[in-house]
């Protein structure tokens, strides 16, 4: 196997960093200062922040530089919506892929969970969450759906830790729904009754994290913040609404 290139050994340090929270947004990404911990080129450095820009995770201004990408008020929305969009169809998709194993692992995942729930650590818990949902989507025969979900849960991951840190009681109703989707896909459930479950468990949170938000608005939040339920904005309703009648029509 070759070794990774400069420019991806540079992408992959300052990704680390970024995903781990060792650079917080804001945080200024000094190119010399990234080469000589990597003893290389500011070059490679370059390469790797116009991906992450390109990504979303960094920004870069005239007369300012690089620095990880803040964090919008509406981001969190629309990379949740985009998210339950997707992996509903990357785990519809999967579903016939699955086997016995996959469904028993994915138990096993969400009986962790639900044990952890007594002693609650949501980055722990959100951790278990992404391998449970892993088991179910990494199957997806379309590599650009899922692309766009791990695009969406590594933007999820510089966005917000957890969204249980803000909702932990969501913990519980989350457990329960993970349940019901593998029961859907045990039972050779029809795929878009799959997928609008999956997409239902990912949007039941956003609502879960837009109420909390409601109640409790932080100095930042602009009078125009997004509707306290994305499930019924109307655009994820417009889409879901296309989605199923294509899906009706090509059944």
């Amino acid at each position: 196997m070759s070794e990774p290139s400069k420019s991806q050994r540079a992408y992959r340090f300052i990704r680390d960093r970024i995903d781990d929270g060792r650079y917080v947004p804001g945080f200024r990404l000094v190119l010399g200062q990234i080469a000589g911990e990597l003893d290389v080129s500011v070059v490679p450095v370059r390469e790797a922040i116009r991906l992450l820009e390109a990504e979303g995770l960094v920004t870069f201004e005239r007369n300012v530089g690089a620095q990880v990408a803040l964090i919008k008020e509406t981001e969190y929305l629309h990379t949740m919506q985009t998210l339950a969009l997707v992996e509903g169809a990357a785990t519809a998709m999967s579903a016939p892929m699955l086997t016995p194993d996959h469904v028993r692992r994915a138990r096993e995942v969400n009986e962790r969970m639900r044990r952890s729930l007594d002693d609650f650590d949501p980055h722990a818990f959100t951790l278990a969450n992404l391998e449970f949902h892993a088991v179910l989507f990494e199957e997806c025969p379309n590599p650009h759906v899922l692309d766009l979900v791990h695009r969406g849960w590594n933007r999820m991951k510089v966005l917000r830790d957890s969204s249980f840190s803000f909702v932990p009681g969501r913990a519980h109703e989350s457990v329960d729904e993970h349940e019901r989707i593998l029961d859907l896909i045990e039972g050779g459930a029809a795929p878009l009754e799959i997928e609008l479950a999956a997409r239902g468990h990912r949007l039941a949170t956003l609502d879960a994290v837009l109420a909390y938000q409601a109640q409790h608005p932080s100095p930042s939040t602009s009078p125009a913040a997004p509707p306290a339920s994305a499930s019924a904005d109307p655009a994820t309703l417009t889409t879901l609404t296309a989605l199923t009648a294509e899906r009706k029509i090509h059944a």
